[in-house]
């Protein structure tokens, strides 16, 4: 296996933390190809989508170190499990501070029996969620590509091998904290927090308590991602603590789903079969996940500095929601008081089932001053109507209001079945697809006339579509 060139590339977290984690090797992929690139991205970490590049990413070729993959544990679906770590993937190294890990690259010391490969479906599926994630407005990890081979695996069907390239400045969970506190490592514990800090929240070491205030930082970065998730309609699916990162942002997708009919107590992953993590669930399971990192931190805080930090979850969280729902329905400077409004007018597409993007995105459309609400039907809608109108006042300049709201509600979601007609056309060969709904979901607010089957409700078929952990 050769080398490729080094010139802009650093090592990563593991340089630091040799403890962290264990040196691995990438089992090569067979026939690697192209199937995703964010462009953008790409001139952010000043690459090309070259061939050297291309086996680097493949396994084959490697930078002048190995690969890295970091040990950790997690509450996963309620219970502790004390050992995980990346078991299918590793920190290639840094690029512009940012770190990019190469996910189902092979196996790990942490691979439990698995084979350690990412199937297509799945690859596919996170590379478009995280562009689309990030061109909504919504922290997350970003993908830079993603790639196909001939590799075969066995999964309940044979399929074939892929690989996502995440990117990221920071891959800490909070399982990382929660493995060195429950293995009774404190140095460790001590030494990872303060490097986080450190690298990654500098402004915070001029303060009091450097510690404490990170812990509330990370409480209120991911109490707006939840806020921006409830907003946007998005579902995770998989909330285990160990799929939780320190910068808040959208992590480790698996069987995530945007709402298509708007139902609060929606499940997207078929494998949760009691509806933890539902989407009007994701809220409370973020804080469950906040007292776990906490309590792995209590031999650094004291009792009051916990609780201090994880008071502030509840205000932050109520805050961001009202803001952007409030920029969603046109509200000038909205407030808690109007949850109220919100409440209802979900309330009433959930009795009539009616698409949440469409119905937001339609809102926008309608003149606010008209007597009578034209989309959703009932004398309580109505009633609504007319509470809303007092809510936003007389509006004078229509066209702008109108302009406005636009840029604050989606066209272009990424809906379950655009997913899964852009990955049955890759497992054919056929990329196009892929590469054009990649192109429509880094400009959300504005379509584009090619754009228009990626604006409309989904069809009937896909609600036979299922997610499942392997997604």
């Amino acid at each position: 296996m050769g080398s490729v060139n080094r010139q802009g590339w650093q090592q990563s977290i593991g340089a630091r933390l040799p403890w962290l984690g264990s040196e691995v090797d990438a089992l090569p992929l067979q026939q690697p190809r192209w199937l995703g690139w964010s462009d953008s991205l790409a001139q952010q970490l000043d690459l090309h989508a070259d061939d050297e590049l291309l086996a680097l990413f493949a396994g084959q070729r490697s930078l002048p170190w190995s690969g890295f993959a970091q040990v950790y544990s997690g509450h996963q679906f309620g219970g502790y499990t004390p050992r995980l770590g990346d078991g299918r993937g590793m920190l290639l190294g840094m690029r512009n501070g940012f770190e990019l890990f190469a996910k189902g690259s092979g196996p790990t010391p942490y691979s439990r029996g698995g084979d350690g490969r990412a199937v297509l479906r799945s690859a596919v599926r996170e590379f478009l969620a995280s562009e689309a994630l990030h061109h909504l407005g919504i922290r997350t990890t970003r993908a830079l590509a993603v790639l196909g081979s001939t590799t075969p695996v066995q999964r309940e069907t044979r399929e074939t091998a892929a690989i996502t390239v995440r990117v990221t400045r920071s891959h800490l969970r909070f399982g990382h904290f929660e493995y060195f506190h429950y293995s009774g490592q404190p140095q460790q514990l001590h030494a990872l927090l303060d490097d986080s800090i450190a690298e990654h929240f500098p402004h915070l070491l001029d303060g009091d308590n450097p510690r404490a205030q990170w812990l509330t930082e990370v409480v209120q970065r991911s109490a707006e991602t939840v806020a921006d998730w409830q907003a946007f309609g998005f579902c995770h699916g998989v909330l285990n603590s160990d799929n939780m990162s320190v910068l808040g942002e959208t992590f480790d997708y698996g069987p995530f789903a945007f709402l298509n009919q708007f139902d609060s107590r929606y499940v997207c992953n078929h494998s949760d079969h009691h509806g933890r993590y539902a989407f009007e669930q994701q809220p409370g399971v973020v804080m469950w996940n906040l007292t776990k990192l906490a309590t792995a931190l209590s031999s650094l805080l004291t009792e009051a500095q916990i609780s201090a930090a994880l008071a502030s979850y509840e205000p932050v969280l109520v805050a961001r929601y009202v803001e952007r729902m409030g920029a969603r329905l046109g509200i000038v400077q909205p407030q808690p008081e109007d949850l109220a409004l919100i409440s209802e007018l979900l309330s009433a597409m959930q009795q009539q089932q009616a698409d949440y993007h469409l119905t937001l995105r339609q809102l926008a459309e309608v003149d606010p001053n008209r007597k009578a609400c034209p989309l959703l039907a009932g004398e309580e809608m109505q009633q609504w109507w007319q509470r809303y109108q007092q809510r936003l006042g007389p509006i004078d300049d229509v066209a702008q209001w109108q302009q406005q709201r636009r840029q604050a509600n989606p066209a272009i979601i990424l809906r379950t079945h655009l997913a899964q007609e852009a990955i049955a056309a890759a497992e054919q060969g056929d990329n196009g697809p892929l590469q054009r709904l990649h192109d429509a979901l880094t400009r959300p607010y504005d379509p584009q006339p090619q754009d228009h089957p990626y604006c409309q409700e989904a069809p009937p078929w896909s609600q036979s579509l299922t997610l499942s952990c392997s997604s």
